[in-house]
């Protein structure tokens, strides 16, 4: 039975009636096309060698097929603005659902801050015209791409998906003609030499890529965070996320094979490294080939731009509604915007976490491919943190609420889907460490690992940003749950139709009326 103390707030329920039904099932695929397909991360991942395609297979199967499972059903079946926010709120409590939150949601910023800037300046200085690194425009160009993502988040869902949108068809049209472009290379000039023991898996490839594929196959589920935007996420949940999911493995495998067979791995690297590749395979268009990388790696930056975007739009609607419900400070980062629709406090909360990230990124010592490692790092352990929230409420929902009509049902009893939820959260508690203290494992077993020659900064510093972030996360979420008491007892009236949890527990309405009555 679900507690009338887990029952949503007031003002949420206010704020949610500003929220626009705008998106369909085409858009809900492409956004998280957009969204969750990490083209920036394959180069990163390529750098391992061909064992690169092995763990890749290896990680869409044991854990991208279990994870999917579990979220078509849960997505479907607990549909509310807010999406994780709300599973582990009803599973765990409050408390609980505010970490996730905003684990979940400060992933974001620091990612698009950290990485996603770092890269896409890397991609125009490299491909498109040269930018000093810490030179005014080196600084202009970052803060620039910040904002374009927050500026498309605060848009009205309505007209701001084309961007997230066009993302999610420009990354396949790029993957698709870089892998043409790959084949015509091949005739006419052969590939790397590689042999079938090169795809050997090791113990190092293994933790140095298992962090790395996670992230690149988490957050199919995100959508559910606009679930109250959709027409019918009902039925059009579980599609999506089995048509992302099959796309973007395909889009993981193919392109990672590809760079290996046109590139030496020495010289993959995850600032640049799929762009190499394309330079390398464009070269068979002859006089065009130059202006060709051009338009790709402008190409590449939009793509940069529009991932991050559309997780603008889906984390910041997670954790306005967090903060609506009395779980993050409460009203004034709650509120969503009755012209636009949408969470614009939150949305400057995120553009001004990304700067102040990328101003702390940029005081690390290193090239700037240390500097995207470092950070993808960072954003890589605070996104599977949320998740060892996350998937344990997934598994607790379905015991939880045996009798809720499900519209999709994975073909198990609850025991089998606890067993499938627990693979993949064995798979997120490894990543999870694995990312906030690398070389651990590693040494432990008995391997070599030199973390300067690893990471292209020192330990300590790499440490004291990590840590660093985490314990900052953990003050805020532990303030803004504080702050939010005032919006906490304001509680709807029971029979709200509004309410998630009636459609939760349908014997909770007439509990509660027994108890006003008493």
């Amino acid at each position: 039975m679900v507690s009338s103390l887990e029952r949503t707030t007031a003002y949420a329920d206010e704020q949610k009636q500003h929220l626009k039904k705008s998106l369909g099932r085409f858009d809900i695929v492409l956004i998280v096309m957009s969204a969750v397909l990490s083209i920036e991360v394959l180069a990163e991942t390529a750098g391992f060698g061909a064992e690169t395609f092995t763990w890749t297979l290896v990680l869409a199967i044991f854990f991208l097929v279990p994870y999917a499972l579990v979220f078509a059903e849960t997505g479907s079946t607990f549909v509310g603005e807010g999406g994780a926010y709300i599973w582990v709120r009803q599973a765990f409590g409050r408390p609980a659902g505010a970490i996730a939150s905003i684990l979940s949601w400060v992933t974001q910023p620091v990612w698009v801050g950290g990485s996603m800037a770092f890269l896409a300046t890397g991609t125009w200085n490299q491909f498109i015209s040269p930018l000093e690194a810490g030179s005014i425009g080196d600084w202009i160009f970052k803060i620039v791409f910040i904002w374009i993502t927050v500026i498309a988040a605060i848009l009205s869902l309505a007209k701001a998906k084309w961007l997230p949108t066009l993302g999610g068809v420009l990354k396949v049209i790029f993957i698709a003609f870089f892998l043409f472009t790959t084949i015509i290379y091949a005739a006419q000039h052969g590939v790397q030499p590689l042999h079938l023991s090169d795809f050997s898996p090791s113990l190092g490839g293994f933790l140095g890529l298992v962090p790395l594929l996670l992230f690149s196959y988490l957050g199919f589920e995100a959508s559910n965070s606009a679930s109250d935007e959709m027409k019918n996420p009902k039925k059009d949940i579980p599609v999506a996320i089995a048509r992302s999911g099959f796309i973007s493995a395909l889009c993981y495998l193919l392109p990672v094979l590809a760079m290996l067979l046109v590139l030496p791995t020495e010289t993959i690297t995850g600032i640049g490294g799929l762009l190499d590749a394309v330079q390398t395979v464009f070269t068979v268009y002859g006089p065009a080939a130059e202006v060709m990388v051009v338009l790709a790696a402008l190409m590449f930056v939009i793509i940069l731009a529009s991932q991050g975007a559309a997780w603008m739009i889906m984390s910041d609607r997670m954790q306005a509604l967090t903060a609506a419900d009395g779980a993050f400070f409460g009203g004034f980062f709650g509120k969503i915007s009755r012209t636009l629709g949408t969470p614009v406090n939150v949305n400057l909360l995120s553009g001004t976490v990304a700067t102040v990230f990328l101003i702390a990124a940029m005081q690390l010592s290193g090239d700037a491919g240390a500097l995207f490692g470092v950070v993808l790092s960072i954003s890589i352990s605070t996104f599977l943190l949320s998740y060892l929230l996350i998937i344990p409420a997934a598994i607790k929902l379905r015991w939880k609420h045996p009798g809720i009509e499900r519209p999709f049902r994975v073909p198990v009893g609850n025991v089998g889907l606890t067993i499938l939820g627990g693979i993949a959260f064995l798979w997120i508690l490894l990543g999870s460490w694995v990312a906030i203290f690398p070389g651990t494992l590693d040494r432990l077993f008995g391997q070599e690992y030199n973390f300067l020659d690893e990471w292209g900064v020192d330990q300590g510093p790499f440490t004291a940003l990590t840590l660093g972030t985490l314990g900052a996360l953990a003050a805020l979420a532990l303030i803004g749950y504080v702050r939010g008491h005032r919006v906490r007892v304001f509680r709807p009236t029971p029979t709200d139709p509004q309410d998630l949890l009636d459609d939760l527990d349908p014997a909770l309405d007439s509990k509660l009326d027994t108890q006003k009555g008493m």
